[in-house]
This record gives structure tokens, sequence and C-alpha cells, in this order.
């Protein structure tokens, strides 16, 4: 395997490190709560695993990851947007945690 190829299974696995992580996220934030809670960090950690994915699929040409990851990437970002817009109205403006 060359040099190039172990870059990108490394960046492969750091995407699929950020999903794993991102159930860790909301399964502590749940706990914590005592109830089922999905944090902001969930949705970062999302977009964050499904650009650097989606770049891997890329490299390989798998079109099954590229569709995949890029309806799941409008969906992240879109729930960040949503997230912004009601601490805006709701006067908190910060889409930090």
């Amino acid at each position: 395997m060359s040099t190039t190829e172990i870059i990108w299974v490394v960046i492969g696995f750091a995407g699929q490190g950020l999903f794993f992580g991102r159930f860790i996220l909301q399964w502590i934030a749940s706990e914590r709560a005592q109830r089922s809670v999905i944090p902001v960090a969930f949705w970062w950690f999302s977009l964050g695993g499904s650009l650097i994915v989606l770049s891997y699929a890329i490299y390989r040409q798998d079109i099954v990851f590229i569709v995949g990851q890029s309806s799941g990437f409008i969906v992240y970002t879109r729930n960040l947007i949503l997230i912004k817009r009601q601490r805006l109205c709701d006067g908190e403006g910060s889409l930090a945690q």
C-alpha cells in the first residue's frame, strides 16, 4: 500500500471516528439529562464526519458513499441552521454547546 493510500485510509477512519464520537456524545448528554437529548455537538460531529468521509469517498470514486454522505451533509447543515435560527429568536445567538 502506497503512502497516499495509507493517508486516505487514515482520513477515512478519522471521519468514521467522528461519526462514532457523535453517538458517545449523545449517550453522555442523555444520561446526564436522564432523557433522550441530541446536543448541538452531535450535529457538528455529524457534519465533520460527513465532510471527511465524503472526501474519502470522492478519492475512492465510490458513488454509493458519495451520494450517502452528500445527502447527510445537507441534513446536518440544515439542523445547525435551524438551531441557530431558534437561538437567535430565543436571544442566545450561539451555536456552541
